[in-house]
């Protein structure tokens, strides 16, 4: 591989390149269909898929074959009127409501906290080092998750040597590269000290227990107790959490993905008072349609302002 290509594969991401080539092989290998292709073959396919597919997933097929013929120098089809209307169509008749993750509340992170600070002790005090590992991890993972409102692929891109803690203030985490930095330019985000649910010190806890100087915070951890070189993967992170939620004893832990924490945080910063622009900033989000779709109205609150209202009117 020469340099260009290097740089080439360097400002795309890993999992944009696996699912484009994964949309590539099903249109080509499981659907029979050729390429270069024309916009009759693309809304055949988009039809054959309509019932059995998410609007979202189809839209990602779409992308990635526009993109392949973009790269091969052929007219693109999927931009045609007839595969938008198709789409369109398919919209409108196979219309579900998006399915979203329970946001992780502060009474439910409170109490897997507590687990888990049960856990490590229980773990520490019978030299059980596996257990000590992956709860301390998952106590980090967990808190800085939080407080930070993290997407998961933030969380596992997390490298020791970019974090820097200042003890009783707080912490600074730079990322190279994430989902919304399309340009590349690397953010640093600042997280501070709490007086409990401290995403600094549980931090720190597990920094101290394993010595990472440097690579990945956030690892795998084999049934030995033996630390992995290479971090999580963002995919793992909703087995871990939901594992960790069934041992905390928390109610349908299956309901909880890696968004319940970043969905979590921005509904008690909300609750807390947070104007809808400084949370943006915090987060990271680019425009309000993105950030609208992590807040929500609970039905107390909602009831609330109608009886208010009532009240008035009286």
């Amino acid at each position: 591989m020469n340099r260009v290509d290097q740089y080439l594969q360097a400002a795309e991401r890993d999992n944009t390149r696996k699912s484009y080539a994964s949309a590539v092989r099903h249109f080509e290998i499981e659907w029979k269909g050729l390429l270069p292709s024309t916009a009759e073959a693309m809304a055949r396919y988009l039809a054959d898929h309509a019932a059995t597919h998410a609007i979202n997933t189809l839209r990602q097929r779409l992308a990635a074959l526009s993109r392949w013929h973009a790269d091969h120098g052929f007219p693109d089809p999927t931009k045609s009127p007839l595969v938008r209307q198709v789409l369109k169509g398919i919209r409108a008749v196979h219309a579900v409501p998006d399915k979203r993750a329970r946001p992780l509340e502060l009474v439910v992170l409170q109490q897997v906290d507590a687990w888990l600070g049960a856990a490590i002790e229980q773990a520490r005090s019978t030299g059980d080092q596996q257990a000590l590992l992956r709860h301390t991890r998952n106590r980090s993972l967990m808190l800085l998750g939080f407080w930070r409102g993290f997407r998961s692929d933030e969380l596992v891109h997390l490298r020791v040597e970019h974090t820097e803690v200042t003890p009783d203030q707080g912490m600074t985490c730079y990322l190279g590269r994430s989902k919304t930095d399309r340009q590349l330019q690397g953010r640093v985000f600042k997280c501070p000290a709490l007086s409990r649910l401290c995403p600094v010190s549980a931090f720190n806890d597990w920094i101290e227990l394993t010595g990472l100087t440097e690579g990945p915070v956030f690892r795998k951890i084999d049934r030995w107790g033996h630390l992995g070189e290479e971090g999580l993967h963002a995919s793992s992170l909703i087995p871990v959490l939901r594992s960790l939620f069934t041992e905390a004893g928390v109610d349908s832990p299956q309901a909880y993905s890696s968004h319940s924490m970043r969905r979590g945080f921005a509904g008690w910063a909300r609750a807390s008072g947070w104007d809808i622009k400084e949370l943006m900033e915090y987060v990271g989000w680019k425009d309000v349609k993105s950030a609208m779709r992590y807040l929500e109205v609970s039905g107390a609150n909602l009831q609330a302002r109608f009886e208010q209202g009532l009240g008035k009117g009286g």
